[in-house]
């Protein structure tokens, strides 16, 4: 009985990512889809919400008659319309796994990486888990604007009065509420040879009984600057990870199904891997230029003065 269950819960589940998938790339509305199928648009939208039950018995088989129907050839373009939003290549799985590691154990995690290598987008991409605060530090941030920054994250109201009490006021929320991350971005920026009291409110934070999971981050100065000026910091850390940027076989996976010509994705290899610039960054802008390019000019593949008529568009 209970494989039953499991199984009746796998075939919806696979019917609601391929209708979202269909009214995705049929640029749809369920209003229009509802219609089509001749079941009313409430009915669709409590089964793609997962609100399913005995009353609307017959949306499943609706569904499933529909996608049978219309089938994949109708709706798949020749070329993705853009880049993959979020690419879990080598460095993103390192900053999740150390983010979960910090999380689940209240550890103390650094991540360091060379701008434009993904360390941002992929940390912005894990606070959108539960109980995850994310923090994005600035040269100008005081104690109390860095205090007021977290309380802001936490979705908590500020505390008046002083940084102490600012502090304990964030000490308590997170004694109350446990199996928090606390993810603390361009942190480099919060430390110089005159001040370290930023990074010592942090630790202090951190250091109320492993009641919150730390995860600081910046460029690979952070590292050097932590251990010249912060050795009770530096003994705190449990886990670290440096990313080393995308390999040629994952700019390769990246651009899996856009249709390069061997010259243009070579080009597209050197500007995702090269030691001097390569980045993630530049190949995804490049690539959502390209593919702009490439949608105005029409044709069948993209070739490299595609790549250059794009390139005329960025500051490189």
């Amino acid at each position: 009985m209970a494989m039953e269950a499991t199984k009746n819960y796998t075939l919806k589940t696979d019917l609601v990512a391929r209708m979202n998938e269909y009214m995705s790339r049929a640029n749809a509305t369920i209003t229009e889809v509802a219609r089509k199928m001749n079941i009313s648009r409430t009915a669709l939208s409590r089964f793609l919400s997962g609100k399913y039950d005995a009353e609307n018995s017959k949306v499943e088989p609706a569904v499933a008659d529909f996608l049978a129907e219309h089938g994949q050839s109708e709706i798949e373009p020749s070329v993705p319309m853009a880049a993959p939003k979020f690419y879990a290549g080598r460095d993103a799985r390192d900053i999740v796994g150390l983010c979960t590691e910090c999380q689940d154990h209240g550890k103390l995690g650094i991540v360091v990486g060379k701008t434009g290598y993904g360390k941002t987008h992929t940390l912005k991409h894990f606070a959108r888990m539960q109980r995850v605060a994310y923090v994005e530090c600035d040269d100008s941030m005081g104690c109390k604007d860095l205090l007021e920054a977290i309380e802001e994250a936490l979705g908590i109201p500020p505390t008046t009065g002083s940084i102490y009490r600012k502090k304990q006021g964030i000490i308590q929320f997170f004694n109350v509420n446990r199996g928090y991350l606390l993810i603390v971005d361009e942190a480099d920026k919060l430390i110089n040879k005159y001040t370290q009291k930023k990074m010592e409110i942090l630790r202090s934070i951190y250091g109320n009984n492993g009641s919150v999971g730390l995860v600081i981050a910046g460029e690979p100065k952070l590292e050097t600057l932590i251990k010249g000026y912060l050795e009770r910091f530096a003994n705190r850390v449990d886990a670290r990870t440096t990313l080393l940027g995308l390999s040629e076989k994952e700019v390769r996976d990246y651009l899996n199904g856009f249709p390069f010509e061997p010259d243009a994705l070579e080009e597209m290899i050197v500007r995702g891997t090269n030691n001097k610039t390569g980045c993630f960054r530049l190949l995804a802008r490049t690539l959502d230029n390209v593919l702009r390019v490439h949608r105005a000019d029409g044709g069948d593949t993209i070739t490299l003065d595609t790549i250059l008529k794009a390139s005329s568009m960025m500051m490189l």
